[in-house]
């Protein structure tokens, strides 16, 4: 089925290709797809296309890799340009969704029915970079995908419609992020066929309460420190897969990858030879084909997937075999940032 209404797209990640491949499939004129520049990526840091630009690129769509879009910025030339490029092609709304630029007032004001940003979290909580990792992260019961007007603020644009989402306990960022990739794709679709319908969307202003800011994952933060709750931990090994993966390192200065772990149960809270008190966090107190128990400053986190460098990530038994690891062997404590 065709449609009428005519979308320029931009976004940069395979969230947002997820969306972009929903809105081609349904029918709608996509004239424009911005997407962020290659960039270098994998072991030969070889220049790679997003897989927004690599989904428009397959099917025939036209895209634009501006550095900015500001400009005042670093690169005027090129926000001009891209800016001239926005006016110069027919279309009815623009549809955003984690692409990474800046998009300032003047670009908002050129869509005839305005800008939505499909943002993966239920506002106004999580707005920002990493919404995904860091509602894992903290703990929460759920989280979802909200449709929202973009203004010039982060994230702060008044809600169109959002969808839920249980986070399991065994949920991690990849298998959330998939949900909430296709949970956006649909919620997308039905905004623009109402859109087409109506002309307008009716939207409701975010709360003032509850706001928080989803920064950023950054490599340093994939040190656990033992010294927290077992469940903290476990939570945040969920949190950081793919990326960047907890790392632990052992006392001789070798590192150790852990991408899933659990709550181990009370009886391994003890180290080797003291019973009745638990054992310092940081050391090994049970080695088995079931799992590596590791002391933390509450409870102990049964350690399941590893991998050392330049390895694959392994099932602990297989680890094990090829990397063997024993109890009151003690993993170092992050340094201080």
């Amino acid at each position: 089925m065709s449609h009428s209404l005519r979308v320029i797209f931009a976004g940069t990640p395979e969230f947002a290709a997820a969306a972009l491949a929903a809105i081609h499939h349904a029918g709608f004129p996509v004239p424009l797809v911005l997407s962020q520049p290659d960039r270098p990526a994998g072991r030969g840091m070889k220049m790679q296309a997003s897989p927004v630009k690599r989904y428009a690129q397959e099917h025939g769509l036209a895209v634009a890799q501006p550095t900015s879009l500001r400009r005042a910025g670093k690169y005027p030339h090129e926000a001009a340009a891209a800016i001239d490029q926005l006016r110069a092609t027919p279309h009815d709304v623009m549809v955003v969704a984690a692409y990474g630029l800046i998009l300032p007032q003047e670009v908002l004001d050129i869509p005839p029915l305005g800008c939505i940003n499909i943002h993966a979290s239920l506002l106004p909580r999580w707005r920002g970079a990493a919404p995904i990792h860091r509602a894992i992260e903290a703990g929460d019961p759920e989280t979802g995908v909200t449709l929202m007007q973009v203004d010039i603020g982060l994230d702060t644009g008044a809600m169109i419609s959002e969808v839920r989402t249980r986070i399991s306990a065994d949920d991690t960022t990849a298998t959330l992020h998939d949900r909430l990739a296709q949970d956006g794709a649909k919620l997308i679709v039905d905004a623009l066929l109402e859109l087409e319908r109506n002309g307008k969307l009716s939207s409701t202003p975010q709360p003032a309460d509850g706001v928080t800011y989803a920064e950023k994952i950054g490599k340093h933060e994939a040190a656990l420190d033992w010294r927290r709750p077992a469940a903290v931990l476990a939570r945040q090994v969920r949190a950081f897969d793919p990326f960047p993966g907890g790392v632990g390192t052992l006392e001789d200065g070798s590192s150790v990858k852990i991408w899933a772990a659990a709550v181990a149960d009370a009886q391994h809270h003890n180290a080797p030879g003291t019973p009745g008190t638990p054992g310092t966090p940081g050391t090994i107190t049970d080695v088995s084909s079931e799992g590596v128990v590791v002391a933390c400053g509450e409870g102990a986190l049964r350690l399941t997937q590893l991998q050392k460098p330049g390895g694959k990530r392994l099932p602990v038994r297989e680890f094990l075999a090829g990397s063997p690891l024993a109890a009151g062997q003690r993993f170092q404590f992050p340094e201080a940032k």
